[in-house]
Formats: structure tokens, C-alpha cells, sequence
């Protein structure tokens, strides 16, 4: 064992990153070798045993635990550990396998104390609470526990955050998604942290881990900077990466960072909440002062940034007073357990004001005026009739999704977390990314993760299956709240908030989220749609409006979004159905909305559960795992429909903007152009454009869309583009395959995709570089689809024309090729699956 992790270890300085932790295998023979230890590996070994082994619930965990605890009550003896020293490292394991052995250590005549004391900084017990709380009634070192926990000690030992933070400046210009920080196409890499963050930033400047490491000799932290940072994917991974070259290690965690400072004139939400997960100080303020390489001092208590000579560069104002504890405490997680365990503790004691070691979210003024959809759909989550903007709640997490390129992290996250069971009602696992093109360490997922998390009550698609979205929204309930692991997680009912993988495995471990109410703008939508206008079109309506009103730019220098960190409500489109909807709740990421959710019909609604539920127990029946919550959801649909009812925004609620569209004055159809999803033009502006590649997929798009782009391409041949066509779901491709369209569609040529996300990450199949391309998919950020390419971003039934003729056309010829085949015949094409009626 010895030699070979030292092999390992070569293997991986070579490639300049450090060892991976111990297997579950790996530490069987670590404790062997410790009650045993070769002359002279002493120190080598206990350096694997405390630094080499991931905590929580991981497997090795377990192995780590109950050797420990075989030292400690002295039935296993070591020459380099002692019992003390054993329980010393027991209460580094962060809880999970750690926790009943630590209880069972309390009334050892010797150990107590010092089981007590490790208890007492172990914050995942919850689940034990009750039993501990039983014992202290007659177990002075359990009473110990509480007490520690009670005064908030866990936090208190930690230090406080520094008055002046000395940093250098490393620093992007224009805006940095997080394919920047996380490329798709390396995305098998995610879970080795420090591997996958080799690839930050290469597709954006010169070597930047050799700019890093230069920066870093002046011997202080770097503070990342941005003019518009994280937008995009609601990557985990981004957060890892950026924190691995800027944070600092966490004690007993291999493999992964905490901390660090990230700068920007704007953040993106998720991107920002995901910092806040991880311990790291997100700053919005004015960068414009700050340049590659400069020494700066942050004053984060007073809101300033200086340079080395003490002239203010610019001032901030923190999000929340409590983000600073959530730095101090290693996380916001950490820090809402923490704060739960506390109150908990102190309440079982009855100790009286022993929260106050913590910083408060000030709670906003009630106003009186009345509530929004969004507010009454978080307030429901929270017991209330609703919230106000500016509130901090911890609503219930009804739904929670994950997809599998961010699975493996999430895995690792609710390890991390001790979650042996799901505390939300559904969580479902996809696969999504990876199905069509696996690499072999996307094989080994497949065939892992699904039991992973079917032990814990959830539910596992299998490969080829779909898109996440498509089936996470056959799950959904209205009227209630959910979390995903993909920035495009936008319930059609309901209302969503997507995250990263560390918040997307505490809402599906807890049932629970923070939450931070954003404030909503209402996009008001009135008039009627003129024939040939698509909802693609009314999606990108939206940004064009708001270009218009000066309540947007497509300049990321000073960046103007009234949509960022909001959430985007929709009305005046209530008659669409569910399928639909999703196309607009859906695009709310691409404007870097917290959430966004749409005003529909009841019955609308009602056609779609009962459909959904007779999926759901055909699932079951099929052998989707877990069964009984698929069954218990399915229940709880037929429930509502039996009294179908939706929560409607107040007629004086309150919006921070207004944009009011007109569609009968939308005459021609919009795109998004090379390359930004914000970047909207009417077709005439950019007619003409020849195109090389066309792609008509992702979550985007359901059945009608092909239907549509099947009319509309029937009879043609040796089309003038590469065209690509990807169904979301297999029931899906396996209906339009039943009526003879994959035939059609076959004849022009098309590459016909497995169901699933296809193109539209690029992780996998890519459009060849440089081409000129027009995609339905839901952004074009620069060489996501391929590297170097311009994508335009329309709807199906543009593309199938613009595939058609090898160009963009002009309005007119679209028209009219829109009323030959398509105007008169939408209801043969756009109706959708309703598997009650089956």
C-alpha cells in the first residue's frame, strides 16, 4: 500500500497536484500498517490517516471512525497513536461515521472530557440531537456537549475575519462565466478538485496558472477580479476552481479549499451564493480603479478598498451583515448549521441569549402593499401568507434535481454533509450530459451514482433517458419550491431557485434552503401573437424591451441588468400550456434572474398533473428506484388536482420595474447573436448571415418544435448546413418516431442525437471550430458550442428554415414558408404528451 500511493503521488506531482484521498481499501491497509508500522514510515502514515481521508459518510470515513474508536476504548493498540489522540482525531471527521463513537466515548472514565470536547465542535448531528439531549439529563459530559454547542463555541474558536485584508489583484476584464472557470468539455474532471482547476481560465488568457503563481511570490492572497463574474451555469465547480488557486486548505479535507476574495461590478447570483457556500467574500462594487498585479488592502468591516498607499479605490456595502460570520464559520452552511444547532442546544439547557455571537440579516419593513406570485410561493414554503424583498428565510425545499455533470460533486457534498437520507420529499439524478458520448469515467458514474442516491430515498433516471429539466418538471408540485444542480432548473410551476452542487446537496439532505428574497421585476405581456411569431420569439423579447427602457446593456464594462439576482414573474400568457411555459421560466437564466415563474390556468395545470402522475407510477412499476417516493408524489398530484387552485400575485404588489411587451407590435422574429444571450436583433438586422451548423435541441424545445421543423424541412435534401436534431426526452423521440418523423428528418440528412443535452454544453459533441451556427439551445456564450464559433440562438422553426437554405433569411421569405406550413396546422403540431389520456 505503501508503495504504491507513493507511485500515486509521483504520478500526480508530476501532473502538479496533490495525491487523491484514500479509498475505502486504501484505509483498511492504513490501519493495518498502523498497528504495525514498516521502521521509519511513522509520520508518513498518520499523515494519510488525518490529512488523507475525506470525512462525513464517505466510505474510507467509516473505515477511519471505527479504528479510531478501537483505540480509544482500547481494544486496538498503535505505537503512533494513542487513545487521547485517537479521540483528538475522531472530532476532525466533521460528523456522520464519527458521531455515535464520540457518544459512546462519553462516559468513558478516562476519554469522557475529551469526547465531549470533540463533540462539541461537530456540527452534523443533528439527527442524534434528541439522543444526546436524553443523555445529559444524567451524563455530565453529554451536558458538557450542549453547553458547548449552546454558547456557540464551534464559532467562537474560529477567527474572527480581519479588519484589513492584504491582497494582490488578479484580474479578468469583461464578463467571466463559469465555462470560463469551468470548461464543459473538461467537466469529467469536476470532482478532482484540484486537477479540473488546471483548466481555469485557458480559453480566456496566456497561461493564467503561470500568472497566478507569479502573483502569488509578493507572498500576500489574491483577490479575483471582474467587471461581470460567474454568469452562466450554476457550476460548483467554477467556485472549486477559482478557490483552489485563491482560498487556503481546510484542515482534515483533502483536496479542497475555503476562503479567499472575489471582486466584482457584478455577480452573478448563483455564482454568488455559491462563494458564500464556500467561505469566500464576495464584493460588488466599482472595479474600474483596480488593475492586474496591484496591491490592495480591503477593509471589509467598513466597506472600503484602499491601495498600499491608503487612497480609497472604492467603497461596497456588503450583502448582509452576515456574511462575514459565514466566512468566519467556513461557509454559509456551515454556518446555518451551526446556528441551528445552537439555538437547538440552547433551548434544551434553557440558556437565554446565546445567539447573539451572531451577525442578523436586518428583516425588512412589512409595507402593506400586497405580494407578488414569488413572494406568495416562498411564503407558502415558510408557513407564511408571504415575504417581502430583503427577507432571510430557510424555505422548504419541495423538489431538488441534480444532473451528471455536477452529480459527482454533489455525491461528494452530501457525503461531506453525513445525509445517509434525503430530507426533501423528491430528489431526482439524471444523466443527461454524459449519455450519449461517456468517457469511461462517466461509465463508472452511471453505474455508482444511481444507487448512491436511490439508498437515500431518491430517484435515478438512467442514461439516455433526457434532459434533466424536461423530467424534473414532470415531478414538480405547484404553488411550491425547488433547487437544482443546473443554472436552467426553472420550474414552469412553482418556483425554482438553481444552485451549486454544496447548496443543491444541503436542500436535498435538509428538505431546506437559504434564501435571500430577491426583489421581482414583472415582464407584462399583452396583445396577441401574430401567426409566425414563436415563444422563442417572446423570449428574447424580453431583453430586447429592457435594451430599450435603458434597463439593460450588452457592454460588460459598467454592466446594466435589472433582471440580475431577481426574480422574473411573467403574466398575460395564461392559456399556455405547462410545456410551453417552461420556454419562458426557462430563459429567466440567461438574463441571471434568481428564479423565474409564470402565471398560468389551473386547468392548464391540473391536464398536466394528472398526465405526470400516471408517469410517475409507470416509472415505478418499470423499476425506477425509489419507488415509494415516486408513488408518494404521484399521490400528492392526484391531491391537488382534485381541487385545482394557483397562487396569484396581488394587484398592488410591489415590483422593482415593470416592462410592459405588446406583441402585436413584435412583426418579425428576434435572436440572440454571437455571442451573448443578451445581445437580441430583429431577423432583418441579420439576414443573410450564412450559417454552416444548425442545432435544434436541449430543454429548450419540446415535441411540437420538432413537428414543426419537420413541416417545415418536409421534402428537402443535401441540405446546404451540418444539422443536428436532439429530442430532450425518449418519450419524446420515441412519439415523433411512432409518427414517422425521425423518417423526415432522416431524408434532409440530420444527425439525429441521442435524447439529452447533445450540444448544447459542449462537453461532449461539439460544432467544428470557427462556423457560423444557429442553435435553439439556451445560450452562446464564446466556445461553448465550439471553439471559436458565432451561434445565434432562435427558435425550431427558424432553424429548420434557416437550415433549409443555408442562411438566415430575410422576414418575408420566413413568413411565408411559416404559412405554407405551419399557420392553420398548430394544432396538429403543438400539442403535447398526456399520458393519462394514453
Amino acid at each position: 500500500m505503501i508503495s504504491e500511493y507513493r507511485g500515486h503521488m509521483a504520478e500526480r506531482a508530476a501532473e502538479g497536484v496533490p495525491p487523491l484521498a484514500l479509498s475505502a481499501a486504501q484505509a483498511e491497509s492504513l490501519c493495518v500498517l498502523l498497528e504495525s508500522p514498516p521502521e521509519g514510515e511513522g509520520e508518513f502514515l498518520l499523515s494519510l490517516m488525518r490529512e488523507r481521508v475525506s470525512p462525513g459518510v464517505d466510505p474510507a470515513a467509516r473505515v477511519k471512525a471505527d479504528f479510531l474508536a478501537g483505540l480509544a476504548f482500547g481494544s486496538k493498540v498503535s505505537p503512533l497513536l494513542s487513545p487521547s489522540e485517537a479521540v483528538e482525531l475522531l472530532g476532525t471527521m466533521r460528523g456522520g461515521y464519527n458521531v455515535r463513537h464520540l457518544m459512546a466515548l462519553l462516559s468513558h472514565d478516562i476519554h469522557g472530557e475529551a469526547a465531549a470536547k470533540a463533540l462539541g465542535k461537530t456540527l452534523l448531528v443533528l439527527d442524534v440531537f434528541d439522543e444526546i439531549a436524553v443523555m445529559a439529563e444524567d451524563l455530565p459530559n453529554a451536558r458538557r456537549v450542549l453547553e458547548s454547542w449552546a454558547w456557540a463555541e464551534w464559532f467562537t474558536a474560529r477567527p474572527v475575519v480581519p479588519e484589513i485584508m492584504d491582497c494582490i489583484v488578479f484580474r479578468v476584464d469583461g464578463e467571466i462565466n463559469t465555462d470560463d472557470f469551468s470548461p464543459a468539455g473538461e467537466a469529467w474532471s469536476r470532482p478532482d478538485i484540484p486537477l479540473h482547476a488546471k483548466s481555469m481560465l485557458t480559453s480566456r488568457m496566456h497561461n493564467p496558472l503561470e500568472m497566478i503563481e507569479k502573483l502569488k511570490e509578493a507572498g500576500l492572497p489574491l483577490a479575483f477580479v471582474g467587471d461581470v463574474v460567474g454568469t452562466g451555469s450554476s457550476r460548483k465547480s467554477a467556485t472549486n476552481s477559482l478557490l483552489w488557486h485563491i482560498g487556503e486548505d481546510i484542515p482534515f479535507v483533502p483536496n479542497k479549499r475555503q476562503g479567499g476574495v472575489v471582486v466584482g461590478g457584478k455577480i452573478a447570483p448563483i455564482f454568488f451564493n455559491t462563494l458564500e457556500d464556500s467561505g469566500a467574500l464576495p464584493i460588488e462594487c466599482d472595479v474600474s480603479s483596480l488593475s492586474m498585479g496591484q496591491r490592495i488592502r480591503i477593509r471589509p468591516h467598513e466597506g472600503r478598498i484602499e491601495d498600499e498607499n491608503g487612497k480609497v479605490l472604492c467603497d461596497f456595502t456588503l450583502k448582509t451583515p452576515v456574511l462575514l460570520d459565514g466566512v468566519r464559520a467556513g461557509g454559509r452552511i456551515p454556518l446555518i448549521v451551526g446556528r441551528s444547532l445552537t439555538a437547538k442546544a440552547a433551548s434544551a439547557i434553557g440558556l437565554k441569549g446565546a445567539g447573539s455571537v451572531f451577525a442578523e440579516s436586518p428583516q425588512p419593513e412589512d409595507s402593506g402593499r400586497g405580494y407578488t406570485q414569488a413572494q406568495k410561493i416562498i411564503g407558502k414554503a415558510c408557513g407564511l401568507k408571504g415575504v417581502r424583498p430583503g427577507m432571510y428565510c430557510e424555505p422548504v425545499m419541495t423538489t431538488v434535481g441534480s444532473q451528471d455533470t455536477t452529480g459527482p460533486m454533489t455525491r461528494d457534498e452530501l457525503t461531506e454533509l453525513a445525509c445517509l437520507t434525503f430530507g426533501a420529499d423528491l430528489v431526482m439524478q439524471s444523466f443527461c450530459h454524459t449519455a450519449a458520448y461517456p468517457r469511461p469515467v462517466d461509465i463508472r458514474m452511471h453505474e455508482t451514482l444511481p444507487d448512491f442516491i436511490r439508498e437515500r430515498g431518491g430517484v435515478a433516471l438512467n442514461p439516455g433517458d433526457g434532459v434533466i429539466h424536461s423530467w424534473l418538471n414532470r415531478m414538480i408540485l405547484p404553488d411550491t419550491l425547488g433547487t437544482g444542480g443546473d443554472s436552467h432548473t426553472r420550474f414552469p410551476v412553482g418556483l425554482s431557485f438553481p444552485a451549486g452542487s454544496g447548496l443543491v446537496a444541503f436542500a436535498a439532505a435538509m428538505g431546506a434552503m437559504p434564501l435571500d428574497v430577491p426583489e421581482s421585476v414583472l415582464v407584462r405581456f399583452r396583445g396577441a401573437r401574430k401567426p409566425g411569431i414563436t415563444l422563442r420569439d417572446l423570449v428574447n423579447a424580453i431583453p430586447l424591451a429592457a435594451i430599450r427602457e435603458g434597463l439593460l446593456t450588452v457592454e460588460k464594462s459598467g454592466k446594466k441588468n435589472i433582471f440580475s439576482g431577481r426574480i422574473l414573474e411573467m403574466e398575460g400568457l395564461d392559456d399556455l400550456e405547462v410545456e410551453e411555459a417552461f420556454e419562458l421560466t426557462d430563459a429567466s437564466a440567461e438574463r441571471s434572474a434568481a428564479a423565474g415563474c409564470i402565471r398560468l390556468r389551473p386547468e392548464k395545470v391540473a391536464a398536466y398533473m394528472r398526465s405526470s402522475a400516471v408517469l410517475l407510477r409507470r416509472l415505478a412499476r418499470e423499476g425506477y428506484g425509489d419507488a415509494r417516493t415516486l408513488e408518494c408524489r404521484a399521490d400528492a398530484m392526484d391531491q391537488w388536482c382534485a381541487s385545482p387552485w394557483l397562487l396569484e400575485a396581488d394587484t398592488d404588489a410591489e415590483y422593482a420595474a415593470v416592462i410592459e411587451i405588446d406583441m402585436d407590435s413584435i412583426s418579425e422574429p428576434i435572436l440572440a447573436c454571437p455571442n451573448d444571450p443578451d445581445d437580441v436583433r430583429l431577423l432583418s438586422d441579420v439576414a443573410g448571415t450564412h450559417l454552416q451548423e444548425v442545432f435544434i435541441g436541449s430543454c429548450m424545445t419540446h415535441i411540437g418544435h420538432f413537428r414543426a421543423a419537420a413541416a417545415l424541412l418536409e421534402g428537402k435534401a443535401d441540405l446546404p448546413v451540418r444539422l443536428w436534431v436532439c429530442p430532450p426526452t425518449r418519450m419524446d423521440a420515441d412519439q415523433l418516431r411512432r409518427e414517422g418523423l425521425f423518417s423526415v428528418l432522416g431524408r434532409v440528412g440530420a444527425r439525429m442525437e441521442m435524447p439529452g443535452c447533445s450540444l448544447c454544453m459542449g462537453n461532449q459533441a461539439r460544432i467544428a471550430p470557427g462556423v457560423t451556427a444557429l442553435s435553439t439551445s439556451t445560450r452562446n456564450f464564446p466556445n461553448r458550442m465550439g471553439d471559436g464559433t458565432q451561434v445565434f440562438l432562435a427558435s425550431a422553426e427558424l432553424a429548420a428554415i434557416a437550415a433549409a437554405l443555408g442562411e438566415l433569411p430575410d422576414p418575408v421569405l420566413y413568413f411565408r414558408l411559416m404559412q405554407e406550413r405551419v399557420t392553420g396546422k398548430e394544432k396538429d403540431l403543438y400539442h403535447y404528451l398526456r399520458f393519462s389520456e394514453e
